[in-house]
């Protein structure tokens, strides 16, 4: 289906309590989910890594949304922003995550920009759970370090930029169903948080 400047979908496949992060291990299963748990937050702040760990624990798919846009159009996230512009690209990731969110549930890893649009937002906060991965400047910089994958990082100061981001999206990252710290270190210390979030929020163990 056509979205716009050339933007297609065409794939099939188609939600603020402030958690501070622990680092307890996870010794339980956890119960099966009833819905699909959206990662939100800026580049470089886990969602990915963290996703796909949250994902085998809760023996439920996975799914990047980034990854999932270039697998429909056969396009890097940058040729997209850089061919059919930001705004067409958001429309575009608008439909996908809506799509997303009419399977079962899944562990959804959203663009940093994803749950900025309006729209989205509230089709995350109507069908799935959203939890807000903070993560602090010094952080973000290092992981974004390692990635030449960011167009909205391209030709500018990082630092500047992130700091920028930051200021502009943290409030609204905030109205998230959870926030959970991102850790610096290894990724189960913020996988931990995220599960212990994840059970006081839905009363796992009660």
């Amino acid at each position: 289906m056509p979205i716009a400047n050339g933007f297609v979908i065409n794939s099939a496949v188609e939600s603020s309590q402030t958690i501070q992060a622990q680092t307890e291990s996870v010794t339980a299963r956890a119960p099966s989910l009833d819905r699909s748990i959206v990662l939100v937050g800026l580049m470089g702040a886990g969602k990915t890594r963290v996703g796909k760990r949250l994902a085998e624990i809760l023996s439920v798919p996975f799914v990047d949304a980034d990854h999932a846009i270039e697998a429909d159009t056969g396009k890097t996230i940058t040729e997209l922003f850089n061919h059919a512009g930001e705004p067409a690209f958001r429309l575009g990731e608008r439909r996908m995550i809506a799509r997303l969110l009419q399977g079962p549930p899944t562990i959804i890893a959203a663009g940093g920009g994803a749950y900025i649009d309006p729209v989205t937002r509230a089709t995350i906060r109507d069908r799935a759970l959203s939890l807000w991965l903070r993560a602090d400047l010094d952080t973000l910089v290092a992981r974004t370090s390692r990635s030449h994958r960011r167009p909205l990082l391209e030709g500018v100061d990082r630092t500047a930029k992130l700091a920028e981001l930051m200021a502009n999206r943290y409030p609204i990252y905030a109205e998230a169903d959870l926030v959970v710290d991102s850790f610096a270190g290894p990724v189960e210390q913020t996988v931990n948080a995220v599960i212990a979030a994840l059970g006081n929020h839905l009363g796992w163990g009660r």
